[in-house]
C-alpha cells in the first residue's frame, strides 16, 4: 500500500469509515480494551477539517480537525487487513502534507504511551511527546479523561513539525 493514493474522503468513502474503525478498534478488544466508544458515523466525519482514505474500498483513514492554530490528527485507523503495509505511513505523510498546505507549523495527536501501535509507532514516523498544550489541545486531553480513555493506560500528547 505505500504507493496507494491518499484522496479526501467522498461521501461515499466516509459511508466505509466506520467499518474500518470497528475492525481496527478489535485490535484493542485483544489488550482487554473492551468498552471504547463505538465508531463515528459517516455524518460525524463529514464534520472534521479533512478526512483522508486511502483504497477502494477503503483500507484507511486519517480525520483532521484544526486545533490551537495547528492540525490535529484526531482518528488514524487501518483495516486489519491492511495493516503492516504502508498504509498508516501514507496516511501519516499525507496528513504532514496537508498541514503544510493549510499554512499549519505542527501535527499534534492525543494517543496511548505504550501500545505498540499508538506512541511507540508515531515516533518511528517523527512525532514527540509534548508538553506544549494550547487551550484546545488541552481540552481535548482532559475530555478523553472524562470518556475514561485514560483507564486503559497512560495517554500522550505528540507533536512533528511540518
Amino acid at each position: 500500500m505505500s504507493g496507494s493514493v491518499v484522496r479526501v474522503a467522498s461521501a461515499a468513502d466516509l459511508l466505509e469509515v466506520p467499518a474500518v474503525e470497528a475492525a481496527a478498534d478489535e485490535l484493542f478488544r485483544a489488550r482487554g480494551v473492551l468498552d471504547l466508544p463505538p465508531a463515528a458515523s459517516a455524518r460525524e466525519r463529514a464534520r472534521a477539517w479533512r478526512v483522508l482514505v486511502v483504497g477502494r474500498p477503503v483500507a484507511g483513514f486519517a480525520v483532521l480537525e484544526r486545533v490551537d492554530g495547528h492540525v490535529h490528527l484526531e482518528q488514524l485507523s487501518v483495516h486489519p487487513s491492511a495493516m503492516r503495509r504502508g498504509t498508516g505511513a501514507v496516511l501519516l505523510a499525507a496528513t504532514v502534507e496537508h498541514a503544510r498546505a493549510a499554512g499549519a507549523r505542527r501535527v499534534t495527536l492525543l494517543t496511548y504511551a505504550d501500545v505498540p501501535w499508538n506512541a511507540p509507532w508515531y515516533a518511528r514516523h517523527g512525532w514527540r511527546e509534548t508538553d506544549d498544550l494550547g487551550p484546545q489541545l488541552r481540552a481535548l486531553a482532559e475530555h478523553e479523561v472524562e470518556l475514561g480513555l485514560a483507564r486503559h493506560g497512560r495517554r500522550v500528547a505528540m507533536a512533528r513539525p511540518v
